[in-house]
């Protein structure tokens, strides 16, 4: 048989995606159902195949007709998530530097960056907890009706008076699109499958559930340490320092750790 280059990139390809299918279920938790999954269908290609049983055979035809349906069910958070990833991913903007053109207001784009990074240090040095959301390319509309709208500009001081622990926006996250705050006090998605530390508590959830659900890059101050992490992309980054915060904001750095 002959390999030629053509063969070569497909298996090259398949062992890629594979990969990527272990990584997404080790992150998500869900690794013990995906063994499942994978050796049910060892069974099926034994059972049908090799030892060619017909009646168990049958019966495990119809499992398996149906099961793509049974898998988007069952999967059907790692398979947003994965076409969120692959959808926004930074790679494919060059498309847009093609057809719009590059914008020449970058710095106009991050003047939320300061004040943000600000805001966070004094919060966590006062253990002041706190959840914020950086609007990228996906609407939150939908997650900005659950807590209280206003139009405002995005501002330290502002921000440290809407967490102050007195202040009855302080529970809940505060969104930010556009160099905007949006809203406060909203309600974001828990992670369910996360493995995270028992320290880390419902904000840390709620940021990387947010984070599963949307392209968004999410703040946590912890209010019982004053740390500061960073969740995207359902990673999440812990006791993020100012100058790793501002680098992870500008888009200078990934958050690649997950704790």
């Amino acid at each position: 048989m002959h390999l030629g280059i053509k063969d070569m990139v497909d298996i090259l390809l398949v062992a890629v995606f594979l990969y990527q299918v272990y990584k997404l279920m080790k992150a998500s938790g869900t690794m013990t159902l995906f063994t499942g999954i994978i050796a049910f269908l060892v069974v099926w290609v034994l059972v049908s195949q090799v030892l060619e049983m017909r009646l168990m055979g049958a019966i495990l035809d119809k499992f398996i007709s149906v099961g793509v349906l049974v898998l988007v069910i069952l999967f059907q958070d790692e398979i947003r998530r994965f076409l969120f990833a692959l959808g926004s991913h930074r790679r494919w903007k060059i498309f847009s530097y093609i057809f719009k053109g590059k914008s020449g207001n970058d710095e106009d784009g991050n003047k939320y960056i300061a004040p943000v990074v600000l805001a966070c240090m004094n919060m966590g040095r006062k253990k002041t907890g706190a959840l914020i959301v950086i609007r990228r390319e996906m609407d939150l509309s939908v997650y900005e009706h659950t807590g209280e709208m206003f139009d405002a500009d995005v501002n330290a001081r502002l921000i440290e008076n809407i967490f102050f622990k007195n202040s009855p926006l302080h529970d809940g996250a505060m969104i930010i699109s556009g160099n905007r705050i949006k809203a406060a006090a909203c309600i974001l998605p828990v992670a369910r499958h996360a493995l995270l530390p028992k320290d880390f508590g419902l904000r840390h959830r709620s940021g990387l559930g947010m984070s599963m659900e949307t392209d968004a890059l999410i703040i946590i101050v912890s209010e019982e340490r004053g740390r500061i992490s960073v969740a995207r992309e359902g990673r999440l980054a812990a006791n993020v320092t100012a100058e790793e915060l501002q680098q992870i904001l500008s888009g200078e750095r990934e958050v690649s750790s997950f704790c």
